[in-house]
């Protein structure tokens, strides 16, 4: 399905939305904030679809917010936010990434800078592009971040080199991103596509209410203490409908 701003694929049970604003380096609107806010909303509820790939038309994967509507609007951009209806949206789409009962891939083709940076930085999984460039540019312009940058940016590169990275506001390649641990493989731009759905076929062809049941206890991982994850890992239950027919085709291939 394509609309002004997002573009939907769907292959069997991989669901790829496309940030289409290639002509403005898929820059952020509150339009396309809240037309990925809807098709995320709908890719969650179908049961179809185990893996949800992110990505951007065109060259990059988001420049970050787009300054030109902000000025249009007459965002009023003195306190370093870039306004209460962009935050809104955009920590809702954040929220709807991260909860997801999908497994979800970042897949970065481009450039990525700033706000695009916050909402690639939601996925399970992020992979980028060797020619890619990434950076955290809120302090070239005077912005700070509101999208939870400087909660998560640090969970993957340790505070040091997040300082570093948003002090000095520098752009680095796809390569670096991985040597960072910002993403965890970098492949040359040609190869990325392929191997990012290798892997997303992969974790689709597995139980999808287990990874659902890993996305909360990963969760509870990060947010919780180590004895109180224990805990939550060993006392929670879920429904995995599932698991019997599975061990019933596993235990056939043992005969």
């Amino acid at each position: 399905m394509i609309n002004k701003n997002i573009i939907i694929n769907i292959d069997d049970k991989v669901a790829e939305i496309t940030l289409n604003r290639p002509e403005r380096m898929n820059a952020i609107t509150l339009e396309l904030l809240k037309d990925l806010k809807e098709e995320l909303i709908t890719l969650n509820k179908n049961e179809n679809i185990s893996v949800i790939i992110l990505t951007g038309a065109g060259k990059a994967f988001s420049a970050g917010v787009d300054l030109r509507q902000l000025e249009e609007n007459g965002t009023d951009v003195s306190s370093g936010g870039v306004g209460k209806a962009l935050d809104k949206h955009a920590n809702a789409v954040i929220k709807l990434l991260e909860d997801s009962p999908k497994a979800i891939i970042s897949m970065i083709n481009g450039f990525c800078f700033t706000g695009g940076l916050e909402i690639a930085l939601s996925a399970d999984l992020i992979y980028i592009a060797n020619e890619a460039k990434l950076g955290d540019t809120h302090a070239v312009l005077g912005f700070r971040p509101s999208w939870g940058l400087t909660q998560r940016l640090p969970r993957y590169v340790g505070i040091m080199r997040a300082k570093e990275l948003s002090f000095t506001a520098k752009t680095i390649s796809g390569i670096q991103a991985k040597e960072y641990g910002i993403a965890l493989e970098a492949f040359p731009l040609d190869e990325l596509r392929t191997k990012v759905y290798d892997i997303a076929n992969n974790i689709a062809k597995n139980s999808p209410n287990s990874i659902k049941a890993y996305k909360d206890l990963y969760s509870a991982a990060r947010n919780k203490g180590q004895i109180e994850g224990l805990s939550y890992e060993s006392e929670t239950s879920y429904d995995i409908p599932e698991v019997n027919e599975r061990v019933k085709e596993f235990l056939k291939k043992l005969r």
